[in-house]
């Protein structure tokens, strides 16, 4: 790929069309297929808009999600397909897409320079060689697929028969990118999951070919180096090979917020670049034999990229992280929100995005998976949350149930932001005489839950108006912290070339270096942690809690060591920066276990 950036998921509307808009131009993005009821409705509003073929697929039909997965993907293949043939034929005119196919490109990739000597040739035999090669040259970018791995409730039969475990949500996903046309990769999130990790070597298409190549690869969204190991070495014994680790930020991201146990951004890379040949080593040792045992023989490891994504948000971060840590690419996530050729996030919810400020990003406990969730406080979804508690009716009406996963008061799972959950939650804590002061701590906790299901989807409906009238209109969206420095909507090719640095949107906004930031995030998250711990607290947790803080603290160190060599970082920046660990690293000496 000639972009060093990618797109990465936005939670489940926000990016579910996204390779439609920025695929032709080479630029690389992520669907969630979590949801096959959104990704239904979308293949009809799609298939509608183009005069296409649309067959519906019943919820009733044997394998419904998975077939519904896969109808979507090859359309949106085929459609990608016909956009970059069709873009091909363009002329090279300042104003057609194959000019802004190269216009997008970065100054120094190699493509972009020919695409400018091109230009520069007067001959007009010559000029057309070089233009046919330049066309024979150019790729799409890669449409990417994310499973929530741990997202795997058991489904059942109208009989209220539990059917077999390969119908669970993530499973028939997984089996739906399998059996599409795609020639791409899927990436898995949110922890390990044996089973679904097991499942992927029935497909033949995570295998290689003849060619040594994969019709379908596996990359892991991961947070630390040793978990990633984990994952990998599991994969490589079935004959999986992970063809990219995506490391993203504990907590300077958007969506799910998966803190790690204290382990900084920049330590981490610095362990995946220190031992990035030796893992590949012992990975491909153990994948090399499970291929023998499958009837497979390769000599040569397949390529094993590192990725990182998280809080970026300056040219200067972009590039050091791909220079100094030897990355491949870098995902720029929340920035995108603000760019509607690019995302789908509907007008009100745009509009008090380009505004925010930094406090109207917080990391909330609003998923019903219990994961702390990146929340955007003026959400219509926040608000009608707050109104339902005013009103005494706290929760919302459970109608796709993609999350549930509580049986505290039912035998089958119900969400826990459910009404029917959080009104039997509410009795049982009425009739347990807390003390007030406990009471209200209890009863926040329940009602911050936020119906995902819905709330993540509603954007893509509004914004393509096609939410029905009896639905819910509330949006929910979970930018990272990062949002809140981009202050207004953006063109896709402004943020592009933002990126590389040609153009500058962050133009007199005071901003905290992306390390400088999670660390602030860390801090905050160890000291609300510290806060809410009692002097009962267990031995085990309060050894995890100092191993956190000291954990933060070889952070620093490593900062302390690193910002000084950073040549493209100006003089006063660095002093800036290194006078921010001071201050934090004192912060963080000074948090201690509340006591009662």
């Amino acid at each position: 790929m000639s972009h060093t950036f990618h797109i990465p998921v936005l939670g489940l509307g926000y990016t579910i069309d996204t390779p439609l808009k920025v695929a032709r131009y080479g630029i690389s993005s992520v669907i969630s297929i979590v949801d096959d009821q959104v990704i239904d409705r979308a293949h009809q509003l799609h298939a509608k808009d183009t005069d296409t073929a649309y067959l519906p697929i019943p919820k009733n039909e044997v394998d419904s999600r998975a077939k519904r997965i896969t109808a979507y993907l090859n359309m949106v293949d085929e459609m990608v397909d016909q956009q970059f043939e069709a873009l091909k034929t363009q002329a090279f005119d300042p104003d057609t897409d194959l000019s802004r196919y190269f216009d997008l490109l970065p100054e120094d990739a190699p493509l972009k320079q020919e695409y400018q000597q091109m230009l520069a040739v007067a001959d007009a035999a010559e000029k057309l060689r070089l233009q046919t090669t330049l066309k024979a040259k150019m790729t799409k970018g890669a449409i990417d697929v994310n499973i929530m791995a741990k997202v795997d409730k058991t489904n059942y039969a109208p009989d209220g028969v539990a059917l077999a475990e390969e119908f669970n949500d993530a499973m028939a996903a997984l089996r739906g990118f399998a059996q599409s046309n795609l020639n791409a990769s899927l990436i898995l999130s949110a922890g390990m999951n044996p089973r679904l990790y097991s499942y992927l070597e029935v497909f033949k298409e995570f295998l290689p070919d003849a060619e040594q190549q994969f019709k379908k690869r596996v990359i892991l969204k991961v947070s630390d180096f040793r978990s990633a190991f984990i994952q990998a070495k599991f994969l490589a014994k079935k004959g999986i090979w992970v063809s990219e680790f995506r490391v993203e930020s504990g907590l300077n991201c958007g969506g799910h917020a998966f803190a790690t146990e204290g382990f900084l951004l920049g330590p981490i890379l610095e362990e995946f670049k220190a031992k990035r040949q030796e893992m590949i080593l012992e990975l491909f040792a153990l994948y090399q034999n499970a291929l023998i045992m499958k009837g497979f023989n390769i000599a040569v490891a397949p390529d094993l990229k590192i990725s990182v994504q998280g809080g970026v948000g300056t040219a200067e971060e972009h590039d050091f992280l791909l220079n100094h840590y030897q990355l491949d690419a870098v995902g720029w996530g929340s920035p995108f929100l603000l760019v509607p050729e690019a995302t789908n996030v509907d007008p009100e919810t745009l509009a008090d995005l380009a505004v925010a400020d930094e406090k109207d990003f917080y990391i909330s406990g609003a998923s019903p998976l219990g994961i702390p969730f990146n929340n955007f406080s003026k959400s219509s979804a926040e608000q009608q949350r707050l109104q339902r508690i005013a009103k005494g009716r706290p929760g919302s009406p459970c109608v796709k149930k993609f999350l549930v996963s509580n049986t505290e008061f039912t035998d089958q799972p119900i969400c826990v932001a459910s009404r029917e959950y959080q009104n039997l939650k509410i009795k049982a804590l009425q009739s347990s005489n807390l003390p007030a002061e406990i009471y209200q701590q209890e009863f926040d906790r329940v009602t911050e839950k936020l119906c995902l299901c819905e709330g993540l989807v509603n954007s893509f409906f509004i914004k393509n108006k096609a939410l029905n009238p009896r639905e819910n209109h509330a949006v929910a969206i979970c930018p990272g912290p990062n949002t809140a420095f981009f202050k207004r909507i953006f063109t896709l090719k402004e943020m592009v070339k933002h990126i590389y640095g040609e153009l500058n949107l962050l133009e007199g906004i005071s901003r905290p270096h992306l390390f400088i930031k999670e660390l602030q995030l860390y801090v905050e998250y160890l000291n609300k942690d510290m806060s809410n711990q009692v002097s009962e607290i267990n031995k085990k947790k309060q050894q995890s809690l100092l191993k956190f803080k000291q954990e933060l603290l070889n952070g620093i160190s490593y900062y302390r060591n690193l910002y000084p060599n950073i040549a493209t970082l100006k003089s006063n920046f660095k002093a800036q920066m290194l006078e921010q660990l001071n201050e934090l690293e004192l912060r963080i000496q000074g948090l201690q276990l509340a006591t009662t």
